[in-house]
């Protein structure tokens, strides 16, 4: 960041406790409000229980590992705002509000309190700026904020939608699989239209930031177009890596990308600890690994399942560091003793754990609607009503062409997992029975 370019700074609103805590009992209000009636998008995963930036991800790469499985290409475009949060009309947000959410009476009443009249002012030290009234944009770091900006670009979707492409409002991505052909002759005049409902709408697309990736398997590449892809009036030459919601893919969907900025960032954090692993307890120190660099190893790791077995060989070597750090011991130790002590799972088994977790949340309903419909039960399957599957709890595995691409997709892969699970279930069960 450039501290002497004006833009690159951003006004917060420093608002007191009392004041967050009633916007905290408004989002959630409003958030249930609009989560019974439906008004939300499908695909609207920020804010919502049960949805995360995991989730989110998932679901990008599994439609993109499904289309290569078919032997398609895949286009995956990332749109950028300037200033997104700054220039929101109230204007058009309140009437927004009021038309398309319904929300009238005392309700409206108090949004429209909430965003007309407000003030900013700078102080630096003993020095202050005039007052200046706020007519455009909603409180940056206030709780709803980013609520009543999810709400005022909502018509996103259905505007892409209407292209023929797939939208994902939180992580304003844009995806179109087919032919090379057809997408850019789809894709172009989509972006276009975005640009000219978020200028209608005062808002800024930046297309400049734009990013465009084309993904492929790894036999392909030389298919993929490398000429530059029409973004508005700018030129977007085609990326080979592009990160989304801090999850970094490849336009080969290998995650190596993923895999060395991960362990990079984690070796980095242990060289920062070990300066202070003898001013602490085990316990403390141990509490600050799991927090710092575990938290880390896990986040967005069910992206990993399925990918190439010399990738996750350098994830342990993390694990490794992290656990002889605790316990101050030397590279020659035997490490499958100190990870019993610290009751941690190896990297391969924590990657089968998040996509076990995954599955299971989606069969009990505690999961996005997406992940959840793409699992299906064998017994629910036509035509196996009348045989002995029929009582199975046992998941559906859909028919791939690929096992390095088609067996990574979330569907797949989870319940080829739950499967391998039930099978050593029964496996132990005989066992003891024996």
């Amino acid at each position: 960041m450039d501290d002497t370019d004006v833009r690159s700074f951003r006004p917060i609103s420093n608002q007191p406790v009392v004041s967050k805590l009633i916007e905290r009992l408004v989002a959630k209000r409003l958030i249930n409000y609009l989560t019974t009636n439906g008004m939300l998008p499908k695909f609207q995963w920020a804010y919502r229980s049960h949805h995360s930036t995991e989730t989110a991800v998932a679901k990008v790469l599994s439609d993109i590992l499904l289309v290569l499985d078919e032997g398609d290409l895949a286009c995956l475009a990332l749109l950028d705002l300037s200033a997104a949060f700054e220039i929101v009309d109230h204007e058009v947000l309140l009437q927004r509000l009021y038309i398309t959410y319904v929300v009238n009476g005392v309700a409206y009443d108090w949004f429209s309190s909430y965003l007309i009249g407000r003030h900013q002012y700078v102080r630096v030290r003993a020095s202050q700026s005039s007052t200046v009234l706020i007519r455009y944009g909603v409180p940056q770091g206030s709780v709803l904020g980013p609520i009543l900006f999810l709400l005022y670009t909502a018509d996103i979707a259905a505007l892409v939608g209407s292209h023929g492409l797939h939208v994902h409002p939180t992580l304003t991505t844009l995806k179109y699989m087919d032919l090379v052909h057809r997408c850019q002759s789809s894709m172009s005049p989509c972006i276009d239209d975005v640009a000219d409902w978020m200028a209608s709408n005062r808002l800024q697309l930046n297309s400049s930031e734009t990013e465009i990736m084309w993904c492929s398997t790894v036999r392909r590449q030389n298919q993929r177009p490398t000429s530059q892809f029409r973004v508005c009036n700018d030129l977007a030459t085609p990326s080979t890596v592009v990160r989304d919601l801090g999850i970094y893919l490849d336009s080969d969907v290998s995650m190596c990308s993923q895999v060395v900025r991960t362990v990079s960032n984690c070796f980095f954090i242990l060289r920062r600890l070990r300066i202070i692993r003898r001013s602490l307890t085990r316990s403390v120190f141990q509490s600050i690994v799991v927090a710092l660099v575990l938290s880390k190893l896990d986040f967005g790791n069910a992206t990993l399942a399925g990918i190439p077995l010399y990738q996750p060989r350098r994830l342990p070597s993390v694990m490794n560091a992290a656990a002889r750090l605790v316990f101050i011991g030397s590279r020659y130790d035997q490490i499958m003793p100190i990870l019993h002590r610290l009751h941690w799972l190896r990297a391969p088994q924590r990657i089968s754990f998040k996509l076990a977790v995954l599955a299971f949340q989606c069969l009990g309903g505690l999961a996005p609607m997406y992940p959840s419909d793409s699992l299906r039960h064998v017994a629910h399957l036509p035509g196996r009503r009348r045989l002995r599957s029929a009582s199975s709890a046992d998941l559906a595995v859909p028919q791939t062409r690929l096992e390095t691409v088609g067996d990574r997709a979330f569907c797949v892969a989870a319940a080829k997992k739950l499967e391998q699970s039930s099978v050593k279930s029964d496996v132990i069960s005989d066992t003891v029975d024996i």
